[in-house]
């Protein structure tokens, strides 16, 4: 054999020994042998490396890489990890850079809280922002409509005083109204989310509600709630002392409502007898004694269950917005019991509210104005929102719920003002010595 064959053998045999050994390699020895790179001033043959010696080298690799990749952009997005129920909008991120932060209006709304950017409760202090969320300062139509009945009755009961009442007189005890309106509705709204705050999670409207979204403990709700009933009373003890024993048996009738929707399809009745009770103190108020003034006792009356009843109206267009929502969580409301009829029950409810209406009217010895100006105006504004509402629509229905109570409750007022107008300065009388009456 020759030398030359015989170097080619040994070769090969060399060659197939180092392929048989490489094929022994484990899977991660093969990987980093195939990763591995080469140095300058050494041989180009493959090195052989540990994992944890060539780890730091594959991480440089891949970062030059993915830097070089990048390099026509500016900067590199970071992504912020918002928990669902962020309490006081504290949002924690993921990374360093104060910069890359992703601010609130990159947040999916439906999906995780989003503290106030607009409104008064934007300008409170972070700490605050939760308590005003909790009184719905942010939504002040709630508050409107726990008003509107107490102005009724004030601008109503004004004619029939004992004492001359002035526009001051009435302008004063309105606002006092309002003050207290504003107070009893925020405790109102409290003790409503005490009560639901293992029910509003599974409600769309209200899952970021302060409670709900742990923002606040019921601790803290209680007390505060407690503070705002103390302050409610307050304001009622700046009235006749009479207004004290009107007032306090409104209080079960708030805390009872919540418990409603658990038992019945018709909590918005216990609602709308919450909600209407100012429709009697404006009486007291004027130091009008209801058990001595039967003409006032009655108007007073009919005055409270006209108002019961659009409470009930615009709370059942409120509670179509919550539909689906309520069926999934099981709360009950007059909406999904009437839910193939409602317009036809809304009917119902604005012919009894305004029939009712009248019914005041005519027992407080009202004249033409508040006969056109009141009842001719809510005829109208009902009318028309019955008509146009769509309550398959949320939006819709909240725009409905919203301005209906400006629209309704507005009218009202105005004619019941201008009635109150019209008496004051004796415009009846001038009417009946123009036709020739003698008036005693």
């Amino acid at each position: 054999m020759s030398l030359s064959s015989l170097n080619a053998g040994t070769s090969w045999r060399a060659q197939l020994l180092r392929c048989g050994r490489r094929a022994q390699l484990p899977v991660g020895r093969r990987f980093h042998t195939r990763l591995a790179i080469s140095q300058p001033n050494r041989s180009t043959r493959p090195t052989l490396m540990r994992a944890t010696t060539l780890q730091p080298t594959i991480e440089a690799y891949l970062s030059s890489s993915t830097t070089t990749s990048s390099s026509s952009l500016k900067t590199t997005t970071s992504v912020a990890i918002v928990p669902p129920y962020a309490g006081q909008g504290n949002y924690s991120t993921s990374t360093a850079s104060p910069a890359n932060v992703v601010t609130p209006k990159e947040v999916n709304p439906a999906t995780h809280y989003i503290p106030p950017q607009t409104g008064i409760i934007a300008s409170l202090p972070a700490s605050w922002i939760p308590y005003a969320e909790l009184i719905r300062l942010d939504k002040p139509t709630g508050t409107y409509y726990l008003f509107f009945p107490t102005l009724f009755s004030t601008l109503l009961a004004a004619p029939m005083a004992a004492e001359v009442i002035t526009p001051l007189q009435v302008l004063g005890t309105s606002g006092l109204f309002f003050a207290g309106a504003l107070i009893m509705r925020g405790a109102g709204c409290a003790i409503n989310d005490l009560w639901d705050r293992n029910l509003d999670p599974h409600v769309e409207r209200t899952k970021f509600r302060p409670i709900a979204r742990r923002a606040l403990s019921p601790q803290s709700a209680v007390l505060f709630t407690g503070t705002q009933l103390l302050a409610g009373l307050g304001i009622l003890l700046q009235f006749p002392s009479q207004c004290l024993w009107y007032g306090i048996p409104s209080l079960p009738l708030v805390v009872a409502y919540p418990l409603a929707k658990r038992v019945t399809h018709y909590p918005q009745a216990v609602l709308g007898l919450a909600f209407s009770w100012g429709a009697i103190m404006g009486f007291p108020a004027l130091g009008i004694d209801l058990l001595a003034n039967q003409d006032a006792l009655m108007a007073a009356g009919a005055l409270y269950t006209s108002c019961i009843a659009w409470t009930i109206l615009y709370d059942m267009i409120y509670a179509h917005m919550d539909i689906k929502d309520d069926v999934a969580a099981g709360i009950k409301s007059i909406a999904l019991r009437h839910e193939h009829n409602t317009k036809a029950v809304l009917t119902g409810l604005a012919a009894a509210q305004v029939g009712l209406l009248g019914a005041a009217g005519v027992a407080a010895g009202c004249g033409p104005v508040f006969f056109v100006g009141s009842c001719g105006s809510a005829v109208a504004t009902l009318g028309w929102m019955i008509w146009k509402v769509q309550l398959k629509s949320v939006p819709n229905c909240w725009w409905w719920f919203k301005n209906g109570c400006l629209l309704t409750g507005g009218g009202i007022s105005l004619g019941l003002f201008g009635e109150y107008l019209a008496q004051y300065y004796g415009l009846y009388e001038k009417d009946e010595h123009s036709d020739g009456v003698t008036v005693s």
